[in-house]
This record gives structure tokens, sequence and C-alpha cells, in this order.
């Protein structure tokens, strides 16, 4: 299965899919932040690993706490995703913190600060 061939999008959708259900629904574990959203899944071709990149809305303390409880409950959470998926291979699961959304809430803010200054300075020169 080439990486990107329809058939590798749609196992990593499902995959995706799957894990973001399991994880606000099935797990229980309080160190796993309430605002924990799975961003991406890159499953290997031969279905043996899939690394999850999950967002997590908080500080350093919540995403490492996050980080540690997802890699802690890896089995049970590869567990339900057999159950669910009917996969020749149920792959191995690799937690990966993924800061993108973060970064880009904080320049957004950033642009929207820039762009007031400036709107700030044109109405005083017009005055």
């Amino acid at each position: 299965m080439k990486r990107n061939s329809i058939k590798y999008s749609r196992m990593n959708g499902e995959v995706l899919r799957e894990l973001s259900r399991i994880i606000s629904r099935d797990i229980k574990d309080p160190r796993i932040h309430p605002m924990t959203s799975v961003v991406s899944v890159e499953v290997t071709p031969d279905l043996k690993f899939a690394k999850v990149f999950v967002s997590v809305l908080g500080d350093e303390m919540d995403r490492e706490n996050t980080r540690e409880g997802l890699s802690s409950a890896a089995s049970h959470i590869r567990t339900r995703l057999a159950k669910s998926l009917n996969l020749r291979n149920t792959p191995e699961l690799t937690f990966v913190i993924d800061d993108s959304i973060e970064y880009g809430v904080n320049m957004s803010k950033k642009i929207d600060e820039l762009t007031h200054a400036g709107e700030d300075s044109q109405d005083e020169r017009e005055q």
C-alpha cells in the first residue's frame, strides 16, 4: 500500500475517527485532559505501527500528563481499536503531542494585535 494511495488515506481516516471516539468516550484516566483531540494519524503501510498526533488545550503540565496517560492506556486503546475496526493487524500506537493548533491560535492573536495597532495609528494620522 503506497503512502499516498486512496486506501492508505482512508485507513488513516478510519483509525483517526475511532481513536478520537475511544479517547473521548471510553478512557477514564484522570491524567488525560478533557480538551484532548486527535489531530492526525500516520499508519505504516504494513499496519504494524501508528503515530498518533494529539493536541491538548492547556498548559505544559496538562500536555505531559495527557501524554503519560495515553501511553499507559495504549494497550487498552489498541484492544478497543481492534474490536471496532476489522484489520489484519492492529497497529502499535505511539502518541505525540502536537502543538500546531496552539501555535496557529497564538499567531492569529498576534496578527489581530498588529492589525488593530495599524488601524489605531492610521486613525491618529487622519485626525
